[in-house]
């Protein structure tokens, strides 16, 4: 990682804690694991702080080198961070075009499930989190269906951690599952590291109760 995308990573971290998205606590996650953090990407409910997202997920995109030529947002919360993520590149001298789709197929007007754009070329998936790969996988679907090609996707988030197969803990994180079964790129804004990075950081001795619960959960299921 350049010291220019870690700098980016933890000024997210700082401003997801600042936001109130990133949280801690006690929290079961879909796996049914108690995680001493929870992050909530729909918490980045008003214009400020999405727009601030954007300018993260931009500046992440543009810093990858990742060749894409257009956005495809998954329902639900990849139709907003896909919209506002068009419009964070297009101010920064990048316009691109964006598309998502719908849960469930429209019957009337210009129908389908698909909505916005022509889905073409290279596309870019962008999500909060990848928790199972489902929604990458239906993802991947519909623009394969299109004669897209799916070239990598961005998230907010890596947690870093086991993923579950069969109700037991994998020896991979559904981030590497994705880059090595499905052969896309991800590329995260930021990780479990970074976090454990800035919560070791704080001079809040608070924060650094948070520290050793964060750092014995990846110690547990980590990867």
């Amino acid at each position: 990682m350049s010291s220019r995308t870690a700098a980016l990573a933890h000024s997210f971290v700082q401003f997801a804690v600042d936001a109130g998205v990133l949280r801690f606590g006690e929290f079961k996650t879909k796996a049914g694991r108690m995680s001493p953090y929870f992050f909530n990407a729909g918490l980045f409910s008003d214009g400020a702080k999405l727009g601030r997202l954007a300018e993260f997920y931009a500046r992440r995109l543009i810093d990858s080198g990742i060749e894409f030529d257009m956005l495809f947002g998954p329902a639900y919360k990849g139709i907003t961070l896909a919209a506002a993520v068009a419009v964070e590149l297009a101010r920064q001298g990048r316009n691109v075009p964006f598309a998502y789709n719908r849960k469930e197929a429209k019957d009337h007007g210009e129908g389908g499930v698909l909505v916005g754009a022509p889905v073409r070329g290279r596309v870019l998936i962008i999500d909060d989190v990848i928790s199972a790969g489902t929604s990458v996988r239906e993802s991947i679907a519909m623009i394969e269906a299109a004669g897209a090609t799916p070239c990598a996707v961005a998230i907010a988030l890596d947690r870093q951690e086991k993923a579950t197969e069969n109700g037991t803990d994998a020896p991979y994180s559904a981030v590497q599952w994705v880059e090595q079964r499905l052969g896309l790129r991800v590329c995260a804004i930021a990780t479990l590291a970074d976090l454990l990075e800035y919560l070791e950081s704080q001079s809040d001795p608070q924060l650094g109760m948070h520290f050793a619960r964060v750092a014995a959960y990846r110690d547990r299921y980590g990867v």
